[in-house]
């Protein structure tokens, strides 16, 4: 038996459908608010998508008015925490593991502050860190074959938890993030699909987050690799997230 099964067999299902233990408190702080967002990103347009050091003073034209990140960063904390809540509660057991929840997932977080777009992908262009993610016109493709190649993946990697299983959750969360499907809060969104990804694979939750600058650095590199389908720098984080695991 490997470490990852030894991972697997450790974390007791609290009931059917792959239930494990319940969400933390609050927006899962330990994961980051910035989880899956490189540095130095930023939008095509005044309220364009930002990932750099000037977010918290960057502005968003909501449902309540026009509000800074720091604002906004509470209210989407309480529906990260519902979303949460959710997936623990097994509600999301029957959805397939497909474009489809990540923009369920998407609708829930933001859906009351920006109705106008939550849920739907973007039609903006957007610059993440060094990446330059795919044209918006083709993001509705890109996510479809997305889907496909998860649920084509799935039926070997939940199997037998080993490498396909790391292959399967490094290609969830770098091929997303490569697409950056959404016009914000593409980072809230995967981790939120990672949480019911581990759910269903009966694996323990995980710090999503790097912490430090060295394994931030890391993290970093790990998901420039994933950008040209190179996922073992990823697999790798991956191994290291789910061997500090508490279970």
């Amino acid at each position: 038996m490997n470490e990852l099964d030894r991972k697997r067999d450790a974390l007791a299902p609290a009931g059917p459908g792959g239930k494990a233990s319940p969400p933390l408190a609050g927006d899962s702080s330990r994961c980051g608010s910035e989880h899956g967002l490189r540095e130095g990103g930023s939008g095509s347009g005044p309220l364009g998508a930002t990932t750099g050091a000037d977010r918290a003073t960057r502005h968003l034209e909501t449902s309540q008015g026009i509000l800074s990140y720091t604002q906004i960063a509470p209210l989407l904390a309480e529906e990260v925490l519902r979303a949460e809540t959710d997936i623990y509660a097994g509600i999301f057991a029957a959805w397939p593991i497909d474009e489809t929840l990540l923009a369920e997932f998407h609708r829930r977080i933001c859906g009351t502050l920006v109705p106008a777009w939550a849920g739907r992908w973007r039609t903006i262009e957007v610059t993440v860190g060094n990446l330059q993610p795919p044209p918006a016109t083709q993001v509705p493709t890109r996510m479809r074959d997305y889907g496909r190649d998860l649920m084509a993946r799935w039926d070997e990697a939940s199997r037998t938890t080993g490498q396909l299983t790391l292959e399967l959750l490094a290609f969830a969360e770098g091929r997303f993030l490569t697409i950056h499907p959404f016009r914000d809060f593409n980072g809230r969104t995967i981790r939120l699909f990672l949480l019911e990804l581990l759910r269903r694979l009966d694996l323990p939750r995980v710090v999503l987050a790097p912490s430090g600058d060295a394994d931030r650095q890391v993290y970093f590199a790990a998901l420039e690799a994933a950008d040209r389908s190179h996922w073992r720098p990823l697999m790798d984080f991956w191994t290291g997230r789910l061997a500090q695991a508490e279970v």
